[in-house]
């Protein structure tokens, strides 16, 4: 629980007991589940917490109300991580009213069981006054539930963003934002580039200062730096000209000749990032494919297929409109290597891709007459 400006304080929880974000990301560092309170004329509380830290948020939001009522719950978004107490809330204050839209009131009904009979539904552009500070709301849809919108404080011009801007980690982690943030919008935002892109630009007319996530820190510094990372994000663009060599291997061959690919790589003075997708965080490897202009991909064949661990890889990108990038192939098999041709129909759907026509082709194990293929390869990705 801290001070956020004058009149605005944060009353979010960490979860530092969370292993799996979502069931599917690792958190080593944990999470926070962040919410705040605007204590005006009238006061309003945005968003609530996980269902497991109930007590304690309700403690924090105790502690800074004191013996007031709050007049607003405002519910940016439905996730059960941020909507799960707003009953608990309105046993304590049963006479709050319950802001948010059409579809907000239809979740609470789906998720929880019961009607808010006290709600207030907000459209774009509806402004609730709270004294000094007024709420305007801005519906955010796909960013990334259909219910979400944010709230634009225009005394202090904070937006309170719902996930955009979130990061992976709790506040009490000393973690670089850039990194576990890509993390998170790629793995939970990246597929709807397009709606982030209609946010950036509603946010573009605002005078923003502040942005209030509902995951990780505050952010009122160098906001550019932030935003500037979204619209490339959420325009599929890479944010570095270098290479990742994403390779899936069984008994080393194919290991072999994707770092050896990955040392002329670097000779030639490329950066490189180099990842074994049967060990390495399968979130970080899709944030970094996304983050590099280009990528190799080596995989050996396994039961007439692509090697399982490439195989969910390529999925994950395919499902976050993977595009605009140049992609080289490397592919094994003793008697069968199809894994080139099937990992090219893999990603057949996805937009602006440049599949280099040079591919290397390792029978069983890396040998001498492999490394012309591996000079073409190298060679067309630099160009």
């Amino acid at each position: 629980m801290f001070k956020v400006e004058d009149d605005i304080f944060y009353v979010g929880v960490n979860d530092h007991s969370i292993d799996l974000f979502e069931g599917l990301y690792s958190v080593p560092d944990g999470v926070s589940y962040n919410s705040y309170v605007i204590k005006d004329e009238k006061i309003a509380v945005l968003d609530t917490a996980d269902a497991s830290f109930g007590p304690e948020w309700l403690k924090n939001v105790r502690a800074v109300l004191g013996d007031r009522h709050p007049d607003y719950l405002v519910i940016h978004h439905m996730e059960p991580d941020h909507s799960a107490n707003i009953q608990n809330f309105l046993r304590v204050y049963p006479n709050v009213q319950v802001v948010g839209n059409s579809k907000t009131f239809a979740m609470i009904k789906e998720y929880f069981g019961f009607d808010v009979n006290n709600a207030l539904k907000v459209e774009e552009g509806s402004v609730i006054p709270l004294g000094k500070h007024s709420l305007r709301f801005v519906m955010a849809p796909l960013v990334h539930w259909p219910e979400v919108m944010v709230s634009y404080d225009e005394t202090s011009g904070t937006v309170f963003s719902a996930d955009a801007f979130g990061k992976f980690g709790a506040l009490d982690a000393d973690q670089p934002w850039d990194d576990e943030a890509r993390r998170y919008y790629i793995g939970i935002v990246g597929k709807y580039g397009v709606q982030v892109q209609t946010l950036l630009k509603k946010l573009s007319a605002l005078n923003v200062k502040r942005i209030c996530p509902l995951h990780g820190p505050v952010l009122d510094k160098d906001l550019d730096h932030y935003i500037s990372l979204y619209d490339t994000w959420s325009s599929y663009r890479p944010e570095k000209d270098a290479v990742m060599v994403a390779y899936a291997s069984i008994y080393g061959h194919t290991k072999a000749v994707a770092l050896t690919v990955a040392d002329m790589l670097k000779k030639a003075g490329k950066e490189v990032i180099v990842e074994d997708l049967a060990r390495a965080d399968r979130s970080k490897c899709v944030a970094e494919a996304f983050m590099c202009s280009r990528l190799v991909l080596a995989s050996v064949t396994y039961n007439a297929e692509i090697f399982p661990a490439m195989r969910e890889f390529l999925d994950c990108l395919t499902e976050r409109n993977f595009r605009s990038r140049t992609i080289g192939i490397i592919e094994n098999g003793t008697w069968a290597p199809i894994s080139g041709k099937l990992m090219r129909e893999r990603l057949a759907g996805c937009k602006d891709l440049n599949i280099l026509t040079q591919t290397v082709k390792i029978r069983a194990a890396f040998s001498e007459e492999n490394v012309p293929e591996m000079e073409a390869l190298v060679n067309e990705i630099l160009k």
